[in-house]
């Protein structure tokens, strides 16, 4: 007969196990009760900080919905219908996306989506092509679709991006399977992103910079010989929330001294990258 008593009712063990029984039966718990189990067993070692970092990203997308990821319509890169396929040539190759929204007059009216491989493959038949010859069809969404809905919806239909509307069926702006996954697995780069390098901060001319979010303080002082650097934040992202007293969404910005700072990557939990331009 084994020797081992149960665990006390106020054991750590004991109280893990409390926990998961609650967890397991009665009425459902709501998500800020999970997530502190969830916390509790990431305390335990039970799980890492990635797995913990994604199963909130995973709790996290079932209650956002698009408009609060979407990339509003001013900021789409767009191409108009009529267009033949040469003069949008230098507009690809600038922003090297696979997928650009059509429009037919201005951007509230998204008629098709023209992906960069139809191009390839059609302007060496005839450079005069129009854009509206091969778009492809949209696929739109709502604003207030829900984005674990949204991100089976893309996975069943096999589109990579769908043209958000409002409820006058005017486009409001655009999302992409890459922005859902985002939320769960954090920022995805690509063989496009302006900041490859090994470092933190990337020149890009003279007085514009991209910045990562994660760079220390102490490192963006002694670059650009400023004095940001407090007890309150470790990183420039730290201190441009601090300053701005919000999460801020994508293309928000904000001035300090001859700085201005624009937010270009940015999930509902973090700033990843900036753009700096120096003001003269």
């Amino acid at each position: 007969m084994s020797d081992e008593q149960p665990p006390s009712r106020n054991s750590p063990q004991r109280s893990w196990i409390d926990k998961i029984s609650q967890l397991l039966s009665g009425e459902p718990q709501d998500l800020e009760e999970l997530l502190e189990i969830l916390r509790d067993a990431r305390e335990k070692h039970l799980l890492d900080a990635d797995a913990l970092y994604m199963i909130e990203g995973v709790l996290q997308v079932s209650q956002m919905r698009v408009k609060d990821i979407m990339i509003p319509r001013i900021q789409m890169v767009v191409v108009p219908k009529d267009a033949e396929l040469e003069t949008i040539l230098p507009l690809v190759t600038e922003f090297g996306h696979s997928r650009y929204p059509v429009i037919d007059g201005d951007r509230s009216r998204v008629v098709g989506v023209l992906l960069a491989k139809d191009i390839l493959a059609r302007i060496s038949e005839n450079q005069t092509l129009k854009v509206h010859e091969i778009m492809r069809p949209l696929c739109v969404v709502p604003e207030s679709k829900r984005l674990n809905v949204l991100l089976k919806e893309l996975r069943t239909n096999g589109n990579h991006m769908a043209i958000v509307v409002d409820e006058y069926g005017q486009s409001a702006g655009l999302v992409t399977i890459e922005d859902v996954l985002e939320q769960i697995v954090g920022e995805i780069e690509d063989e496009h992103d302006d900041h490859e390098d090994e470092g933190y901060i990337f020149q890009r001319n003279d007085n514009e910079y991209m910045i990562k979010a994660l760079t220390p303080m102490e490192e963006f002082d002694d670059y650009f010989a400023t004095h940001l650097a407090t007890d309150e934040y470790d990183t420039i992202g730290g201190f441009i929330v601090s300053q701005l007293e919000h999460m801020p969404k994508k293309g928000e910005s904000l001035v300090v001294d001859s700085m201005k700072f624009e937010v270009t990557r940015v999930d509902s939990r973090r700033v990843h990258l900036l753009k700096l331009r120096i003001i003269e």
